[in-house]
C-alpha cells in the first residue's frame, strides 16, 4: 500500500500489517467454506463490486480480476496486473488503478483505466505514470480518487482532467451519496473529513478505521484494523460493532446495499447480507497466500 501512509505509522503494528497485506493466519469461522482448489491463485485484494450486468462479484487483486459466482468457482478475465484501486460504475464498467503484469511495457504506475467488458480488457484514459489510486469512488458525477503517489485527493468529472485537493496521508476514502461535499478518509488517528469537497480536511478522531463504504442508499461502513465491522446512521459521528470478519486483518471494504457488505481479509474474500451479523466466505486465498 501507500509508502507515504505507511511513513506515518511505524508505530502502529497492525496497521502497518494492514498495509503490507500480511494475513493473520486465524481459523476460519464463516457460516460456509467453499472448495477454492479450481480458482485462480489470490494473494492480495485491493477491491470489491458487483456487475449490475451479471450480478457477479469481481474481485481486483494483486494477480487480475476475478469473476465469482454464486456456486464459489471463480475465474480470471484477463492479464494477472496488480490491480490497486477499483470501483464498479456501471453494467460490465470497472474504473481501476495500479501496475503492469510482470514483464509488460506498460506504465510502472497506470494511472486511471476503465474497462467496459467487465475487466477482460482495459484502457488507459489519463495520468499514466503519474498516479497510482489507492482508493476510487465514483459519486454525484464524479470520480474521485486518492493518489498514493503524493499522497494527494484529486477529483475528475471526466476522468481526464483533474482537480488537485488536500494532501493527507490515508489508506481509503468514502464520498456521502447525499452531499458531494462531505468526503471522509480513513488515518493514523481516526476517521477525517472534509466537508468542502476534499479541499480541507479535520484531524482524524474517533474509532481507527482501515476501510471505509458507503452505500448508495443506506449505512455507512467502516472495518478497523481487527476486522470487525462497524455501522454508522450518522454519517461517521457515531459508530456501533455490526459484527465480525472472520480471518483478522481487512483488505477491502464495499458495502453493496442496505445490509449487503462485502469484506476481504488475509483469509479471502466474505459476503453479507444481514448487516454484519453473518458471513458467508465467497472466495478463499491461495494457500500460502499474505
Amino acid at each position: 500500500m501507500s509508502a507515504r501512509f505507511l511513513s506515518t505509522i511505524t508505530g502502529v503494528t497492525l496497521l502497518a500489517a494492514v498495509l503490507t497485506g500480511c494475513s493473520s493466519g486465524s481459523d476460519d469461522s464463516s457460516s460456509e467454506k467453499r472448495s477454492h482448489a479450481s480458482a485462480p491463485q489470490v494473494s492480495h485484494v485491493h477491491g470489491l463490486g458487483v456487475n449490475p450486468g451479471d450480478g457477479r462479484l469481481y474481485v481486483a487483486t494483486h494477480q487480475g480480476i476475478i469473476a465469482v459466482n454464486d456456486d464459489g468457482s471463480a475465474k480470471r478475465m484477463g492479464d494477472t496486473a496488480d490491480y490497486m484501486g477499483f470501483t464498479v460504475t456501471g453494467t460490465d464498467t470497472f474504473l481501476g488503478s495500479g501496475h503492469p503484469s510482470e514483464g509488460s511495457d506498460d506504465h510502472a504506475n497506470r494511472g486511471l483505466i476503465k474497462s467496459t467488458d467487465a475487466g477482460k480488457t482495459w484502457q488507459t484514459v489519463s495520468l499514466a505514470d503519474e498516479a497510482d489510486f489507492h482508493a476510487l469512488e465514483q459519486a454525484h458525477g464524479t470520480i474521485y480518487g486518492y493518489d498514493s503517489t503524493g499522497g494527494l485527493l484529486r477529483f475528475s468529472k471526466d476522468g481526464k482532467n483533474w482537480d488537485d485537493r488536500a494532501e493527507l496521508a490515508a489508506l481509503d476514502i468514502a464520498v456521502s451519496p447525499e452531499d458531494p461535499d462531505t468526503v471522509l478518509a480513513t488515518t493514523e488517528n481516526g476517521v477525517a473529513r472534509s466537508t468542502d469537497g476534499g479541499k480541507t480536511f479535520t484531524g482524524g478522531a474517533g474509532q481507527v478505521m482501515a476501510y471505509l463504504s458507503w452505500a448508495e442508499q443506506g449505512d455507512l461502513y467502516g472495518i478497523d484494523l481487527a476486522g470487525a465491522l462497524h455501522r454508522s446512521t450518522d454519517g461517521g459521528e457515531n459508530w456501533a460493532k455490526a459484527g465480525t470478519v472472520p480471518g483478522g486483518q481487512p483488505q477491502a471494504l464495499t458495502a453493496v446495499g442496505s445490509g449487503h457488505v462485502l469484506a476481504a481479509t488475509g483469509l479471502g474474500v466474505y459476503e453479507s447480507e444481514d448487516g454484519g451479523k453473518t458471513f458467508t466466505r465467497r472466495l478463499a486465498m491461495s494457500d500460502g497466500a499474505h
